[in-house]
Formats: C-alpha cells, structure tokens, sequence
C-alpha cells in the first residue's frame, strides 16, 4: 500500500452528502489508516434509546468508502459485515478507523474499528471491493 491520498478523501467525504446528513467528520488521513467521527444525535437513536446500528454502519461504511476509493480507481462494495459489540448512546461521539488489509488489481479488503469516546470498541466492520 502507498498510503492514502488526503485531497482526494477530502473531497470524496465533501461530496456525500449522505455523510454530511449524519454529521460525519474527517479526524485524519495518515498513511495506514482513516479516522472519520461524528456525534449521535437524538435523531440516530432507534426505538429501544440506543444508537441505531445502521448509523453505526454508516460511519464504517463511509471510511471504508473513503478508503478504497483514495487511490483514485472506481471502488464499489460486493460484501460488507459489521460486528456490534458495544452500544451508542445519545452524545457519544464514534471514531471509525480504517485500515487496508489487502489490494490487488481488482478487489481489496478494509477492516474498520468504531469506537466511543471511553475507548471502548463499538463495532467491528469488513468490507471487501470490486476495483474497476
């Protein structure tokens, strides 16, 4: 891997406007990995009080976008998974780190770890893509 692209993921995180919706903000390109964050907000909660999982989802899934997609080819997801292991509340602010696990000339593999604000892990996401 040769690192990500931080202008081009910049403007890839600007022109989602889903992710902008959500509150997602970009924390950090560094050369092995993303951290994009955002706050749950009452609107996120589902209807047990918690974070909704598919706003969880949602975080990872815009890392692992970011990530796959810096080099500049077409990513587009054929598989995804999310592990929850920890609930959101109301105020938590998520971190999701991405990392490439692997890339070849036409998939890649990303595992995405989305944590709270106390450190504790979240949910654990791997995704796979079609490079074309």
């Amino acid at each position: 891997m040769s690192g990500f692209d931080e202008k081009r993921v910049v403007a890839l995180l600007a022109a989602d406007a889903y992710a902008q919706q959500l509150g997602v903000e970009l924390v950090s390109v560094g050369s092995d990995e993303i951290v994009v964050a955002m706050e749950m907000r009452s609107e996120h909660l589902n209807f047990l009080g918690v974070g909704h999982g598919g706003v969880m989802f949602s975080l990872a899934d815009c890392a692992f976008s970011l990530a796959s997609n810096s080099a500049g080819d077409r990513a587009v997801a054929i598989d995804t998974h999310l592990v929850l292991t920890a609930a959101a509340s109301e105020g938590d602010r998520l971190q999701a780190r991405v990392r490439e696990v692997s890339r070849g000339r036409t998939l890649g593999t990303y595992r995405a770890e989305v944590t709270r604000q106390d450190g504790r892990l979240a949910g654990l996401f791997t995704g796979t893509v079609y490079i074309s």
